[in-house]
């Protein structure tokens, strides 16, 4: 391990990229997949079994864990890694979507957004001081600045005033996690501006001014369509700095990851898998499959013969459909648990592929395996 936070890129196959992010907690292979464990918990998930899927790293939310137990109680029991019992790299975000999603009631200025709990209508301000506060608090490996995420569509002017507004924060943030952070720890600036790319341009060179030791891109999947996503990172990634890792946020579902690791993408996020897993959807090498579907009621066949997984392996998809439709808190365990592994399988066969430098036979793979086109 290394006290210190760092990025080497190890192998490239056209955009697509391999390498290793080193933070004192461990290092994170990349391409990346971080489970998302919203309230200091993969939901339905111990974390042993997290990192037996070959997860290096998972995400906690800022916005949830400032309500509930709240960042000081967390601190004061040791940082979330030990609160949670996972040693390993956390990755926080700053709690502004969440705010601006959940929260009954908010107020954005140039301070920041106040808003009313979801939980108990308590009221709160965030600013980008307060949110890098509570990341440090929490202890978190990688951080992010606050920034406001808007809608797609949006008209360009209010693109614009709103990726003004996560610049200026973006400042603040960085200059907040000077005085507050740890040694080995890392901010990521965050590149907004829409679906346009000349604000895009002007996010991008306006956060490398300020040299971030990592960029995310941000205001995606939000509804705007995995061919628009595809386009804005075509003309964002291009531009962002070779040795420095990037992360889409909040994204996504398998051809998501695929398509945006071709397109220079190392570090994803999303409830993907897990969200699926409670509702009964799997993810197989041949596609998705609803698991509480009649077909599958007199099926003896595992969900995948050849996993080291054992949902994957040991449990048929008739007795799996059977724990659904009895409402069985083991269904969505299993599920949730063989979903992470493939999701972790399939990073790590790109990593595998860009090392060989075979990462278009990859992609012809996955489409014809899955069925999903890689547009």
């Amino acid at each position: 391990m290394t006290d210190a936070f760092s990025f080497e890129l190890r192998a490239t196959d056209a955009q697509a990229r391999t390498g290793v992010i080193k933070t004192p907690k461990g290092d994170i292979r990349t391409p990346a997949f971080m489970p998302v464990g919203t309230a200091g918990t993969v939901k339905a998930m111990l974390p042993g079994h997290v990192r037996a899927t070959g997860a290096d790293i998972v995400l906690g939310n800022t916005y949830h864990l400032m309500l509930r137990p709240t960042a000081e109680r967390v601190a004061a029991l040791g940082g979330l890694h030990k609160f949670m019992n996972w040693p390993h790299p956390i990755l926080t975000d700053s709690g502004g979507f969440q705010v601006m999603s959940l929260s009954k009631l908010r107020k954005l200025t140039e301070d920041g957004v106040s808003f009313q709990s979801h939980i108990d209508g308590s009221r709160h301000m965030l600013t980008p001081e307060r949110s890098i506060e509570i990341q440090c608090l929490l202890g978190s490996d990688i951080q992010m600045q606050l920034d406001e995420c808007p809608a797609i569509p949006i008209a360009h002017d209010d693109a614009r005033q709103s990726m003004e507004l996560s610049a200026r924060w973006a400042v603040r943030s960085k200059r907040a996690f000077e005085e507050k952070s740890k040694p080995g720890q890392a901010l990521f600036g965050i590149v907004q501006g829409a679906n346009f790319e000349d604000l895009r341009r002007d996010s991008l060179d306006r956060l490398l001014e300020i040299d971030f030791p990592g960029y995310s891109v941000g205001g995606l999947a939000v509804g705007e369509g995995r061919e628009e996503m595809f386009r804005v990172l075509e003309f964002t990634t291009p531009h962002m700095t070779v040795a420095k890792p990037r992360y889409l946020m909040g994204v996504g579902k398998p051809a998501d990851l695929v398509g945006a690791v071709a397109r220079g993408i190392d570090m994803f996020d999303c409830v993907a898998p897990t969200r699926s897993g409670r509702h009964g959807q799997a993810w197989t090498k041949t596609g998705a499959i609803n698991i509480k579907n009649a077909r599958y009621a007199d099926d003896p066949e595992p969900l995948d013969a050849q996993s080291d997984c054992p949902p994957s392996r040991d449990y048929s998809k008739a007795y799996l459909n059977h724990l659904f439709r009895a409402g069985e808190y083991l269904g969505p365990m299993l599920l949730s648990w063989h979903n992470l592994q493939y999701y972790q399988d399939l990073m790590a066969g790109m990593r595998e592929a860009i090392s060989a430098g075979r990462f278009g036979a990859f992609i012809a793979d996955f489409k014809a395996t899955t069925g999903e086109e890689i547009v």
